[in-house]
């Protein structure tokens, strides 16, 4: 039999494993209680309709990727206060930086409206060309799958790009980033006669 001392010291190194494994697999979708709109398939470029909603938003200064950090935490703050539940994906604007929470139908009597750096915003049913992706949430992948994108919306004659392209995160910040899921949107409109 081991003495008390080693017991400890096991079932604790046992609930680190334990807690570090969880932490390694589960993903921010596995937890939120519901997705905005069905992710598009890593790879696949496709169109779809997002649904119209109410979102909430958090802007910074420059470029997404200069201040991520910045704009995630009011958002975060202001869920935990109004106890709303999370909800994905996240997305987020790169020029001009901002990143937009969406609030679950069953969710959004308890938006108290705007506060502070977050702003309540309503957006209307959205048609978007996506293109789905795996890896860390960076530049250099959000601008290659922008490119990929871009370069499949050309090739297509029914439809023509009407707006910047924005990343749809789907996976939380722990998420390892080999397995982390993202998309790429541009919002569409119908391709005008001889464009």
């Amino acid at each position: 039999m081991r003495p008390p001392a080693c017991r400890g010291r096991t079932n604790r190194m046992q609930a680190r494993l334990l807690s570090f494994l969880l932490g390694l697999f589960i993903l921010t979708p596995a937890m939120a209680t519901e997705q905005a709109f069905p992710p598009t398939a890593s790879g696949v470029s496709e169109l779809k309709t997002l649904p119209a909603g109410v979102l909430l938003r958090s802007s910074g200064k420059g470029e997404y990727f200069d201040g991520a950090d910045n704009l995630f935490m009011p958002l975060f703050r202001y869920i935990s206060r109004h106890d709303i539940a999370m909800t994905v994906p996240v997305e987020a604007r790169i020029r001009d930086a901002a990143m937009y929470f969406w609030v679950a139908e069953s969710q959004q009597a308890k938006v108290a409206g705007s506060e502070g750096a977050v702003v309540v915003e309503r957006f209307p049913e959205r048609r978007v060309a996506s293109r789905g992706a795996r890896g860390s949430y960076s530049r250099e992948n959000f601008e290659r799958t922008r490119d990929e994108i871009l370069t499949w919306l050309a090739s297509r004659n029914d439809v023509e790009a009407d707006g910047e392209p924005v990343a749809v995160f789907w996976s939380g910040p722990f998420t390892p980033w080999f397995v982390k899921r993202y998309e790429v949107h541009v919002p569409v409109r119908p391709r005008r006669p001889g464009a």
